[in-house]
């Protein structure tokens, strides 16, 4: 196994974030994380409370993302983070704030 090419393999991780994450700058911060990590997404306000973050770039690097997420340091308060991995879709040029 090449370990050089498992680190810059590239992933779609979608992440579920649970708490007081909607009106407290959580999207912006999000978003501020994902561009300083070359990631490409988006974070989005969901109905019910939560936000949803999607990046897709090299697998260590949405990994650290989403230890960001989870970190405590982040605006607002973070409950629970819930994530699902796949192959990243290739069809995302930016990272947005929705």
């Amino acid at each position: 196994m090449d370990s050089v090419s498992d680190v810059r393999e590239h992933a779609r991780m979608t992440a579920w974030v649970h708490g007081a994450v909607q009106g407290v700058g959580f999207r912006w911060w999000t978003r501020s994380k994902a561009l300083e990590l070359g990631l490409v997404g988006h974070a989005s306000n969901l109905s019910d409370g939560r936000v949803e973050v999607v990046a897709e770039g090299p697998r260590d690097h949405c990994e650290r993302l989403l230890a960001a997420l989870r970190s405590g340091n982040t605006p607002g308060w973070v409950d629970t983070v819930v994530e699902r991995w796949s192959e990243p879709k290739g069809t995302l040029s930016d990272f947005a704030q929705r």
